[in-house]
């Protein structure tokens, strides 16, 4: 358990922010253009992946936020 704040939960939050839109806008820029001819029941799956897709590395990331470290601690 954390006794003090730290540094890394603020600066970690603001940097999941600007992440999130900065991916939000590259999907929204460079995905319709490649997938606007395709037929709605295709694009849907691709967008849902494409929507999940940045939760792949938030459990790390959040880990670190907490311990300052990129794995999960070891329990004994």
């Amino acid at each position: 358990m954390r006794d003090k704040p730290t540094w890394r939960i603020p600066v970690g939050v603001l940097a999941l922010v600007l992440a999130l839109c900065a991916y939000g806008v590259a999907v929204a820029t460079w995905l319709p253009p490649l997938i606007a001819e395709w037929h709605a029941g295709l694009q849907a799956p691709i967008y849902l992946a494409f929507g999940l897709l940045w939760l792949l590395p938030l459990r790390r990331f959040l880990i670190w936020m907490e311990t300052g470290r990129w794995s999960p601690p070891v329990k004994d």
